[in-house]
Order: structure tokens, then sequence, then C-alpha cells
């Protein structure tokens, strides 16, 4: 009998070790329970606040109007890659009109712009009123007339000749103070923006200055225009530090120091597309960024 009774004694650390075993289970037991009765369900709806909905629809609209592209006149002669792109413009259209300037032909009218690239009547729609060609060509946009907007809205235009029009190099902050829009401040920062740049090669430039809205912008080419271009010693991509690459206006340090980083692991950038692969590039200015650029 007490050989039996012998295989159901316990020392005392095999009686402390079958305790915190029942314990451990008993605990699982327990945590297993309040998932399976607290959990929100997948198909679940989240209850949010006003306060925390409107912060959310505000960073979807700042989102959206992030991820927007304005479009402003811009001469089609000179449309890159990217601008292409984002006009939507296919790759093969956009050969096609690289391939025509490449031969030193200029297009001069929206509909020879259609024959040369053959983009679609539908897109040309869209596009075409932005189109501007210089002034001698005597062509206007697809759809309007001279006394009409781009988006048909009949106006009283007096025809623009190109010798009236004063260079946008050599405007002082007081003659831009005359137009309507522009004051002490943006009259400065328009003079501060030209000067970092070393003066603008394009009339488009004029829309990257901060604070300055797209009608200001419209009524400032309606007087000013690009005649002197300035001489640009262009920034070699695989040869330049951070500090030199820094210099240009759109490309911050930090940009400037993930373009250097991106070189050195991949030995060295061979075209000018690569950039929009590198972290928090501005890819949406790359058709500016490239005309002070070379490889």
């Amino acid at each position: 009998m007490n050989k039996i009774k012998s295989h159901f004694k316990f020392s005392k650390q095999e009686r402390s070790g079958i305790f915190f075993l029942l314990l451990i289970i008993v605990v699982l037991q327990v945590v297993f329970y309040v998932m399976k009765y607290t959990s929100i369900p997948l198909g679940g709806k989240l209850l949010i606040d006003k306060e925390t909905q409107v912060k959310i629809d505000s960073l979807k609209q700042r989102s959206q109007e992030k991820d927007s592209i304005r479009s402003f006149p811009f001469n089609p002669n000179f449309i890159s890659d990217f601008k292409g792109y984002t006009l939507g413009m296919s790759p093969e259209e956009i050969d096609r009109l690289h391939a025509f300037r490449a031969e030193n032909r200029f297009v001069n009218s929206p509909n020879e712009f259609q024959e040369i690239t053959q983009v679609s009547d539908s897109l040309l729609q869209v596009i075409s009123p932005y189109f501007k060609f210089p002034d001698w060509t005597g062509t206007k946009p697809a759809g309007q007339d001279k006394g009409s907007t781009p988006d048909g809205k009949k106006v009283s235009v007096a025809p623009k000749v190109r010798n009236q029009l004063k260079d946008l190099n050599s405007v002082t902050a007081e003659e831009l103070k005359a137009i309507n829009g522009i004051g002490d401040k943006l009259s400065a920062r328009i003079i501060k923006f030209r000067d970092r740049l070393g003066g603008f090669l394009e009339d488009d430039q004029l829309s990257d200055v901060y604070g300055l809205e797209p009608e200001v912008v419209g009524r400032t080419l309606d007087q000013f225009t690009v005649l002197s271009k300035p001489s640009i010693i262009k920034i070699n991509l695989n040869k330049a530090t951070v500090d030199e690459i820094a210099q240009l206006i759109y490309i911050s340090y930090d940009v400037a120091t993930k373009i250097v980083e991106y070189r050195e692991i991949n030995g060295q950038i061979s075209s000018l597309n690569e950039l929009t692969k590198i972290e928090d590039f501005p890819v949406d200015k790359i058709h500016r960024i490239e005309l002070y650029l070379s490889l």
C-alpha cells in the first residue's frame, strides 16, 4: 500500500511547478476570452469624432492640392519628357516631337503639333489652350479668339507685339509693383528668386515664385517675357559636390546629399530621369531643373 501511495506523493518543488503550470493555463484562458469579446471585427466600422474627421478631410485636401499640377502657358516646342507625361502624352508622341525638334524645326500651331505628335483630338482640345507660341507666328491657342480666354470668356484684348514686351530678366521691383496683385513683398521675392537663379531661362519659371497666384503670373507675362537668356554654367551631376548641387534653388541640401549618395552607390548617373528615383526629389520641377544640369 505504501508503494502505491508513493507514486502520488510529490515533493515541495514538484507541487510548486504544478501550481505555476495551472496558473499559466488559467491566465491564458482569461486572455483568450478577453481578446475574443473585445477585439474589433475586421468588417466593423471605426467610429471617429467630428474633430478628427475634419483633420482627416483637411489632410486629404492638402494631398490632392499637392499632387495636382497647375497648368500655365508654355511653348510646346520645349516639352520635356516629364512635361509631356504630365500633359497626358504617350512616350511615342513625345519622341515624335523630340525627333522633329532635333531637325532644328519648330511647331507653329496646334494643328501642326497634332500632325507631328499624332495626339488625339480630345487631348489636343485640353492642352492647346495653354500653348504659347512666339508672337511673330501669329498663332492663337486652339479654340481661342483674339478676344477670349482659354475657358471661352469674351474679353477686350489689345494685340500683343513682342517688341512691346519688356525683359523679365531686367524688370525692376518698382515696375513689378505696377501689376495688379504684386506688392512690396512679392516684387522683392521675384527679384530675389531671379537673382538666385542667375536669371530666368523660361517664362514658366515665374510660376515657381512662392505666393504668386496663376492669375498674377498671367498678368505679369502679358507685360514681360524672357528676352535675354542668361549664360548658365550647368552643374555636372557626376562631378559636383553636395554644396554645388544645393546651390540650385530647386534642390534642397538634403536632396543634394541623397543625389551624391545615389551616385556613389550606382557608379554614375547616366540619365537625368534617374533623379526621379531619389526620395523627396521635386519630380514636378524636373523639366526646369534639367535646364541647369549636365552629365
